[in-house]
C-alpha cells in the first residue's frame, strides 16, 4: 500500500497516525519530494471513482495563486491531470493507494475499510 503525504499537513499526519495505530503497513512518498507523475495520477484517478477535481488540493496556496477555482472548469482533463503532475502541492492529500482502490484525503470511515 502506498501512502502518498505531505509530512507537514496535519490532515496526514492523523492518516498516518490511524494506519499506525491500526497496524497496517504502508510505503511513505512525501508528495512535494516526489510528486505524482501523469501517468499514475490518471491511473489513481481511474481508480478512485472520484471527480477529477477532488484531487486538487482547493485550500492550498498555490491553488488559490494561481486563481484555479476559475481556470479549472474549462480545462480539459489531460490538462488538469497535467497541471497536477507540476507540483505536489496542487495535489490533495493524503492519497492512499491499494491493489484495487485510491482514497484521497482522509475519513475514517473511508480507511476503517482497510481492516481486514
Amino acid at each position: 500500500m502506498l501512502f502518498v503525504c505531505y509530512p507537514r499537513c496535519t490532515t496526514c499526519k492523523k492518516a498516518q497516525k490511524w494506519l499506525d495505530e491500526n497496524e497496517i503497513s504502508y510505503t511513505l512518498r512525501d508528495i512535494k519530494e516526489d510528486n505524482p507523475t501523469e501517468e499514475e495520477l490518471r491511473k489513481w484517478y481511474g481508480m478512485s471513482g472520484l471527480p477529477l477535481k477532488k484531487f486538487f488540493n482547493t485550500s492550498g496556496q498555490l491553488y488559490k495563486s494561481m486563481k484555479l477555482k476559475d481556470r479549472i472548469p474549462d480545462m480539459t482533463e489531460d490538462e488538469q491531470l497535467t497541471l497536477l503532475a507540476t507540483d505536489g502541492m496542487l495535489v490533495k492529500r493524503p492519497i492512499l493507494v491499494t491493489d484495487d482502490r485510491v482514497l484521497v484525503g482522509f475519513k475514517e470511515a473511508d480507511y476503517t475499510t482497510l481492516k481486514k
